[in-house]
């Protein structure tokens, strides 16, 4: 059923908080453009009414941590199904797009809508945004079609549903309402299917979709998170944010995970030995074999306690035994190799097996 949106207000008589379209989608670009991070932090906005090569235009165009495109689309006085057959029409331009249009396209933006800026290059921007040492060798893998509205009717949605779990279309739909209380104005978000949750990652149309191969991916970062101290306290973690740290629920005791840092490669294998806790709450041995909490050792994991008051930015720790671990210096990378934002994912595509096969042999274990 179509997914509604409520507010009330609860000091005093419980009251709804009323809320309307304003002219709210028109002004939801703008509010786009000005933070996409309220959409998704994952992502980084590099295109503003971006021409097709069929003389259309995209709404918004933005680039996520693995290096692929998401085309985001806004319903405005479109029908639902038009809004659908429009975002797989742009998919089709999307795909074809090379590292130097991308680049083009993100200058054409930075120029256009955001002059005040420090010239920067699409890699410098990416770098900042994400926290790594330099973009990935391929751009453009796979991308995502969003559609953005207040609300769908429930036949888009079986459609979106549809081309989402049956034809491995990476599609979906993030909901956004105002809510008006006298004066103030509130923007409430919710997502048709939850990104950050979602098995598997989607791959281009047309590619194989196959069975998970029991093996978890794992990504580790930002530069922020410590990697010596992750091997020596042997953890792993995630945090602020729920979209980062909600997917560390799917790893259980005795799964296996390979681990990667964006920017550098795959540096771990190890084995899960507890479900995730909250950062404040993991023990470790100190140096007389008694288990302390780790935030009263004084490492630099400690300091991600500073959100422990917001449980949606709290940091979470999953114990984690190493079967082998390398050094920054010595990750595996590989033309190739799979790729992802979430911080866990169980993928269901081709290049998947392929990075596992090929990890075995780096790291001595077939």
């Amino acid at each position: 059923m179509p997914l509604e949106l409520g507010i009330w207000r609860i000091d005093g008589d419980l009251q709804p908080v009323k809320y309307g379209p304003l002219d709210f989608e028109k002004r939801l670009e703008d509010i786009l453009d000005e933070d996409i991070n309220i959409a998704n932090p994952n992502w980084m906005l590099i295109g503003r009414q971006v021409k097709t090569t069929f003389d259309k235009i995209i709404d918004l165009l933005a680039i996520d941590g693995s290096g692929n495109l998401v085309v985001i689309e806004l319903k405005r006085d479109k029908t639902y199904r038009d809004i659908v057959a429009q975002v797989l029409d742009y998919g089709s331009f999307v795909m074809e797009l090379k590292d130097d249009d991308i680049a083009n396209i993100f200058q054409n933006y930075q120029s256009k809508y955001h002059p005040e800026w420090t010239v920067n290059s699409l890699d410098e921007a990416f770098c900042r945004k994400f926290s790594v040492k330099q973009m990935p060798d391929e751009l453009n893998e796979n991308h995502q079609l969003v559609i953005v509205a207040s609300n769908l009717d429930m036949s888009t949605e079986r459609i979106v549903n549809y081309l989402s779990q049956v034809h491995n279309v990476d599609i979906n739909a993030v909901f956004f309402r105002v809510f008006k209380d006298q004066e103030r104005e509130y923007l409430a978000r919710a997502w048709l299917l939850e990104p950050s949750l979602q098995e598997g990652v989607k791959s281009k149309a047309g590619a194989e979709k196959g069975e998970w191969n029991g093996e978890y991916y794992v990504s580790y970062g930002p530069e922020s998170r410590s990697w010596k101290e992750a091997v020596k306290y042997g953890f792993i973690s995630g945090g602020g944010g729920t979209w980062y740290s909600s997917t560390l629920d799917l790893l259980e005791p005795e799964a296996r995970i390979w681990v990667n840092i964006p920017g550098n490669g795959y540096v771990g294998v190890g084995i899960v030995k507890e479900k995730a806790v909250n950062l404040e709450d993991f023990l470790v041995l100190n140096d007389q074999g008694k288990r302390i909490p780790i935030v009263s050792l004084p490492i630099e994991t400690a300091n991600l306690t500073q959100a422990k008051d917001d449980p949606e930015k709290v940091e979470r720790v999953v114990r984690v035994e190493w079967i082998k671990t390398l050094p920054l210096d010595k990750a595996v990378k590989e033309k190739g190799f799979f790729g992802n934002q979430n911080t866990v994912a169980r993928p269901k595509v081709q290049k998947w097996n392929h990075t596992v096969e090929r990890l075995k042999k780096r790291f001595g274990m077939e």
